[in-house]
């Protein structure tokens, strides 16, 4: 069943010119300690409208936790929704709440987000709201009925979270660790207000998703979302379909993702995310994939697919190893798995993360496949190259062209705190400049408005020339990342003028 509640997608050409924004809901100007759906998204929308963008790319829309650092990319569901993204505003719009209950705020950081904070602030407005609803709004009972097929698991297994103080799946009573059918109903019978507070708020969430994305439509903004290729292990994907990836009896991983030694890491990077178990997979024709990239087809415009060569072969590590140069490139069945996606969804608007060390054969199998993959702008200066394969002028058309991710330092915050000497001289020589001037960035987001790339993204903070301070994520650290956020006064008509002026030109407005 399609859910109705979610579905508002444009119909793209894929060959128009087009550019955009990167900006995370988190990262959105609001007095209630965290970006949301309410005003200050369609402030957002309204300032792309200006702005003449087309585009606007989020991080991934999943809840988030205190436990793992706050990261979208690792999140107890792959489908349901940040409840921290809920607007209060809105909240109280529908009568979920009165003006009393938002008075007498804390006093959130203007320029971060304080997770644990905002996650205890807004817990108890979801408990004011839910006791304010009635539960008989018949949109309410459609979002139920059709998303069933994730939200039921979904509220019972952050409801057995919460029994267990937050304790880690593989850790419950038996009955409840492998799901024994008579524990679970019995629990969800005496459990009925907490589980139906998780399923309420998960409404709530993508009610005012759909009403954001429908202001999207009509402004001509197509919204391209994030699908981290990896879950969790402590999830309810895993939870509730243990085959599906390579566990031992006790639920823990036998081999866990990441990636090998390169250029940047001597050791290679040891994610701890449970590997798929693609033979079994296929067995069951990728049906949880399916339904995965089904389901964000309909939440978004476009979704970008994060580390997709991962989907051609994977770097699989031993659990018990510390590091990742102890693991194994592994294949996947991609032809049967794209052969079976493409049967299910004939149109699939996706951007593959193709960045890193890729070999000649993985890199055929990507091109082969079709989708536009990525180019970074600032990775095109390590080298003294004309024929460098980030310069915007070797860009192909089937790309999509950044001046950064959010993995990335800022333009500023890279000249002038990473960058080597050898690369300002390149990145000089490239722009015809004598020196670093402070609008540096500007010329380097006209290059890439100017390339061949069907699509230019740029964050946010490269187009308000932001340093290192607006940083959203440091790979491989922990602390400091996910919470920087823009203010109201820099989304200005000014800079949206501006970026306008580098847009139209360039046949992308």
């Amino acid at each position: 069943m399609v859910p109705r509640l979610l579905t508002i997608v444009q119909t793209l050409d894929m060959n128009q010119r087009r550019s955009g924004v990167l900006l995370h809901i988190s990262s959105l100007p609001s007095i209630y300690g965290i970006g949301d759906l309410g005003p200050s998204a369609y402030a957002f929308v309204d300032f792309l409208r200006q702005a003449k963008q087309k585009c606007w790319q989020i991080l991934p829309l999943n809840p988030t936790n205190l436990l793992s650092n706050n990261s979208p990319y690792s999140s107890p569901s792959a489908f349901a929704g940040n409840p921290l993204f809920i607007s209060p505003e809105l909240m109280r719009e529908e009568g979920l709440l009165q003006e009393k209950d938002l008075n007498g705020a804390p006093h959130f950081p203007e320029k971060s987000v304080d997770y644990k904070q905002v996650t205890q602030y807004k817990s108890q407005l979801f408990l004011k709201a839910f006791k304010n609803f009635g539960g008989q709004d018949p949109a309410y009972k459609d979002f139920h009925k059709e998303n069933a097929f994730w939200l039921d698991d979904y509220a019972l297994f952050m409801a057995l979270k919460n029994k267990f103080g937050l304790m880690h799946w593989n850790k419950w009573p038996a009955p409840y660790k492998d799901r024994s059918a008579q524990a679970l109903i019995q629990f969800e019978r005496e459990h009925a207000q907490q589980v139906g507070l998780v399923k309420f708020i998960q409404y709530l969430f993508f009610k005012q998703w759909r009403n954001l994305k429908t202001y999207c439509v009509k402004n001509f903004v197509e919204v391209i979302g994030d699908v981290p290729i990896y879950v969790h292990i402590d999830s309810v994907d895993v939870w509730m379909d243990p085959e599906n990836y390579k566990l031992d009896a006790k639920g823990q991983p036998q081999f866990v993702a990441g990636a090998p030694p390169d250029a940047f890491s001597e050791t290679g990077q040891r994610w701890g995310n449970p590997v798929y178990d693609w033979p079994r997979m296929k067995e069951k024709n990728f049906s949880w994939w399916i339904n995965r990239i089904r389901y964000n087809l309909m939440l978004f415009d476009w979704i970008r697919i994060d580390h997709f060569r991962g989907l051609i072969n994977y770097w699989e590590i031993p659990s018990r190893s510390q590091y990742a140069i102890k693991g194994q490139w592994v294949d996947v069945p991609t032809e049967d798995f794209f052969a079976a996606l493409r049967k299910e969804c004939p149109s699939l608007s996706i951007i593959a993360e193709d960045l890193g060390d890729i070999s000649d054969e993985v890199r055929a199998k990507i091109d082969q496949i079709g989708f536009p993959g990525m180019k970074i702008l600032l990775f095109a200066f390590v080298e003294s190259r004309e024929d460098h394969p980030y310069l915007p002028h070797n860009y192909p058309v089937n790309c999509v062209a950044y001046s950064g991710t959010h993995d990335n330092n800022t333009i500023h915050g890279w000249v002038q705190d990473e960058a080597k000497p050898y690369e300002k001289e390149n990145l000089l020589r490239y722009l015809h400049l004598d020196k670093v001037s402070e609008d540096l960035y500007w010329h380097l987001l006209a290059r890439v408005m100017e390339s061949k790339a069907q699509l230019a993204i740029f964050p946010i903070q490269d187009v308000l020339g932001l340093g290192a301070e607006a940083r959203m994520n440091i790979p491989a650290t922990k602390k400091g990342n996910w919470i920087w956020r823009v203010s109201a006064e820099s989304l200005n008509g000014r800079i949206a003028e501006r970026l306008a002026s580098l847009t139209e030109p360039s046949g992308r407005g």
